[in-house]
């Protein structure tokens, strides 16, 4: 049976136009597009394509189906160049500029004169303006082309997906937006890096690429995937079983997992503390991120993104719980045994308290991550290079409070074990004083580390250090002090006039050379601690000053009135009262100590 005259007429003008418009046959063809003309000659060959396609249905004979075939195919491809070329026109790469640190990326473009999508975007995200965008938590998508462009690339995808050309009309889509993507990328600073690349870097470079992902991470996520996702919807929602969707993972997943391979390649990197806080840093920009990429990536062809940025995350949290652990062992094992000169603070005492200082601005994050208690007690109760730690009177604190606090305590361990290397003992109290003063002024000067450290321990650390400072009195002033006795004065034990003057002379004697080493040796050793290096002298002011007098005035007279006072007595209660602020300023003084006029 034959179809109607109609019909056949139709058919024939239709492929007119189809044929018109081969561009394997003719040259005006290749040289013009479509899309690019009047509106008009648009709809016209649509409509060819319509009832060619329309006629393939009823074509019964075999002439009639090749040559049906055979326009849909000229067509088909026809459309895939259309397809393309609005594409390409209609892709304007988004703009980096207001997404970078001006003073320090090198990415940056001040020439840029473009006010592109994500340019306007930006400054909508900071002027808080409802705009036209529509939000969905912290999203905020992007139209990427104009609606006519949109409308003419939907009608073309219609018709290629009609035809069974589904899967050519989502190569070119994907092709030509992932290109777009790219270009993006490149504009965020995103590199085409390997895992096994990253990995190799040093980790000064990597710090400075962990902030730039960061940074673009958000809005690859919240802007640039969510507003192609957009596109998709835009263009191929309804046309067939998900076709938005594999469009979407056709342009997306190859950025999407270059994008997230730079995570996971600093998850599974070597541990060291040094990388804890941006790793930190990147679990918390990444977790801020998660519900934004559960929302954006929805589908189950993209469930692998999901997956995999999960993964992330947990292997994120469990490399800083690591490196927690790892930095503890490193506090407790540091092997230095050269003594810092005067006693001052050790180099690691700042370290490490500035670290867990640190550690206390990601109280937030750490408080999630860190849920259990040191590896502490029974397991160390038989090394003597581990110190005993109970935590029972501890029972409230958190487990990242008490892995701060066994931080202190391992601290002070190691820090004992380096004050043996001091000859001089009273240094070497010295240097526990001043380290643990020093470690008791870092949480007093971090409220949130005091507030999870708690008074209750900190009194036992203030309780310490001023120990500390009783045992370096001890040590250096008894001696002293025991010269200005009177017992071994008097001669046959009388107590009115019997005093041995040769005695006396000898006694005058040792006081002065005792304290003149100390004041020649103690006055390079350092408090640098104001507050901490008065409150010492003014303590040995208040022992030695008032003995020294109260000596001078009882035996001053037998001195004097024998030869050469002056090598006996050579100071006056002043004079050792202004030798003792030399004491603890870190530098070498006079050898002689400055004498008033007697």
């Amino acid at each position: 049976m034959e179809p109607p005259e109609n019909d056949v007429v139709a058919f024939e003008s239709a492929e007119k136009i189809i044929l018109r418009w081969d561009s394997t046959a003719s040259e005006d063809a290749r040289e013009k597009m479509i899309f690019a003309g009047d509106r008009h000659e648009i709809d016209r060959y649509l409509q060819a394509v319509d009832e060619i396609q329309r006629s393939m249905e009823f074509a019964t004979l075999s002439d009639d189906q090749n040559k049906a075939n055979s326009a849909i195919q000229i067509a088909m491809a026809r459309l895939e160049d259309e397809l393309r070329n609005i594409l390409i026109a209609h892709t304007t790469p988004m703009e980096a500029e207001s997404l970078t640190d001006t003073s320090n990326e090198d990415y940056h473009d001040n020439n840029s004169e473009v006010d592109s999508p994500l340019t306007k975007e930006l400054e909508h995200q900071e002027s808080n303006s409802s705009g036209s965008y529509r939000s969905t938590n912290s999203i905020r998508e992007i139209d990427l082309m104009p609606s006519d462009a949109i409308y003419d690339l939907r009608c073309i995808a219609e018709r290629m997906i009609s035809a069974g050309y589904l899967r050519e009309c989502i190569q070119v889509y994907g092709s030509v937006r992932k290109s777009a993507v790219d270009s993006s990328f490149r504009k965020l600073g995103i590199e085409k890096l390997s895992i096994g690349d990253i990995q190799r870097l040093e980790w000064e470079t990597l710090e400075t690429k962990i902030r730039r992902w960061i940074r673009a991470a958000k809005v690859c996520v919240r802007i640039l995937f969510a507003s192609e996702k957009k596109l998709c919807e835009q263009i191929f929602e309804g046309l067939g079983t998900a076709t938005d969707d594999a469009c979407f993972t056709e342009t997306i997943k190859g950025p999407a997992i270059q994008l997230f391979n730079f995570a996971e390649a600093i998850s599974i990197s070597r541990r060291s503390p040094e990388k804890l806080f941006k790793i930190l840093d990147l679990h918390d920009a990444l977790s801020d991120l998660l519900l934004d990429i559960e929302i954006v990536f929805d589908s189950k062809s993209s469930e692998s993104i999901r997956v995999q940025a999960v993964e992330i995350l947990s292997r994120l949290a469990e490399a800083a719980r690591g490196i927690l652990s790892e930095f503890e062992n490193a506090v407790l094992r540091e092997p230095s045994k050269v003594p810092v000169p005067g006693g001052t603070i050790h180099p690691l005492t700042r370290y490490v308290m500035n670290y867990i200082s640190l550690i206390s601005d990601y109280k937030q994050t750490m408080l999630e991550l860190i849920v259990s208690k040191p590896s502490t007690g029974s397991r160390y109760s038989s090394d003597p290079n581990t110190p005993d730690m109970d935590f029972g009177e501890l029972e409230s604190q958190t487990p990242l409070a008490l892995h701060l606090i066994w931080i202190t305590v391992i601290l002070q361990f190691n820090l004992e074990g380096k004050s043996k290397f001091y000859k001089d003992t009273s240094l070497a109290h010295l240097f526990v004083m001043n380290n643990v003063h020093y470690i008791v002024e870092k949480i007093k000067g971090s409220p949130e580390l005091r507030e999870m450290i708690g008074d209750d321990y900190l009194k036992k650390l203030t309780g310490k250090f001023r120990q500390a400072a009783i045992n370096y009195q001890r040590s250096t002033w008894v001696r002293v002090l025991y010269c200005l006795r009177d017992e071994g004065l008097h001669v046959k034990g009388s107590f009115s006039s019997g005093v041995s003057k040769s005695a006396l002379r000898e006694r005058f004697k040792t006081f002065n050379a005792m304290f003149e080493e100390v004041h020649r040796t103690q006055s390079t050793w350092l408090i640098p601690d104001t507050q901490l290096r008065e409150e010492l002298r003014i303590s040995i002011s208040e022992k030695l000053i008032p003995a020294y007098r109260s000596f001078l005035g009882r035996f001053r007279t037998h001195i004097e009135s024998g030869r050469h006072p002056e090598n006996y007595i050579k100071y006056s209660g002043e004079d050792i009262e202004t030798a003792v602020l030399d004491f603890f300023e870190g530098y070498q003084v006079s050898q002689h100590i400055r004498r008033r006029s007697q």
